[in-house]
């Protein structure tokens, strides 16, 4: 078997188009073509590259008279993000949605459903994703989950959006470990209104240790216009009411009656 049949059936056998191989390999279709028909041949780096794409030997691609397709071992020097470009085989959806295929699975995916290392998509996975609801180690959408998080919705060990939520959360309602945002809740929590274990708030905190102008806390609080320590009576809450009617600017008028529920 020559070396362009080889290659042929190897290239069906994972189910790659022509085009597909090229985009890989960074050649031309042509150049496929003219390897698979034993026209031309392929240079000694793509032909290392084709080894490991197509998980066989150098021997077996090159010696006519090995017909069985012989594994290889990975090398030291190869790095992971190699390994799992070789190892993601290419599938695209023929049906279209909004412009897009209605899937796509491949190393840069584009489509409704787009699943690879980058991912940009309606419903995107991928190390690095972009969508409207989006999955990564990366992750950016309008709902976002993933190591590294932003979105309107996010969740992740870092985490930024307008709810956010995550081991270092940062949004306008932040809850997280450790939560910077408007409205916040965690261990260490700072915000406008903040709830924690250590609250430090602009007008109110409650917490073990509690820091703001009104502060509320079990063993700590220290507050420059109200402080208490221990459970509030029913006698203290209309007190915090009207300063907090008083005093809070009006854009965040829906801030102070959310976290006055809260309270109450």
């Amino acid at each position: 078997m020559t070396l362009g049949e080889k290659l042929s059936k190897l290239r069906k056998e994972y189910n790659y188009t022509q085009e597909q191989l090229a985009d890989i390999l960074g050649v031309s279709r042509q150049s496929i073509s003219k390897w698979e028909s034993d026209i031309a041949y392929p240079e000694t780096d793509k032909l290392i590259k084709m080894g490991k794409l197509f998980e066989c030997s150098m021997d077996y691609l090159l010696n006519e008279d090995i017909s069985e397709k012989q594994g290889i071992q990975p090398t030291e020097k190869e790095s992971l993000w190699d390994k799992l470009k070789l190892q993601i085989h290419e599938r695209k959806s023929e049906k279209m949605i909004f412009g897009m295929p209605l899937y796509h699975i491949g190393r840069n995916a584009h489509g409704f459903f787009a699943i690879g290392l980058k991912a940009r998509g309606v419903f995107s996975f991928g190390l690095l994703s972009r969508g409207i609801f989006s999955v990564g180690l990366l992750s950016l959408g309008v709902i976002s989950i993933g190591l590294l998080s932003l979105g309107l919705i996010s969740a992740g060990v870092f985490s930024a959006g307008l709810l956010a939520v995550g081991s270092i959360a940062l949004g306008l309602f932040a809850a997280g470990a450790i939560s910077v945002g408007l409205i916040s809740f965690g261990a260490l929590s700072v915000g406008c209104f903040s709830s924690g274990a250590l609250a430090i708030g602009k007008y109110v905190a409650v917490g073990d240790h509690a820091h703001a102008m009104i502060a509320i806390g079990e063993s700590v609080a220290e507050g420059s216009v109200y402080q208490h320590i221990g459970t509030l009576s029913s006698a203290d809450m209309p007190l915090i009411v009207d300063w907090l009617d008083a005093n809070i600017p009006l854009w965040l008028g829906w801030a102070k009656e959310m976290f006055k529920f809260y309270m109450l």
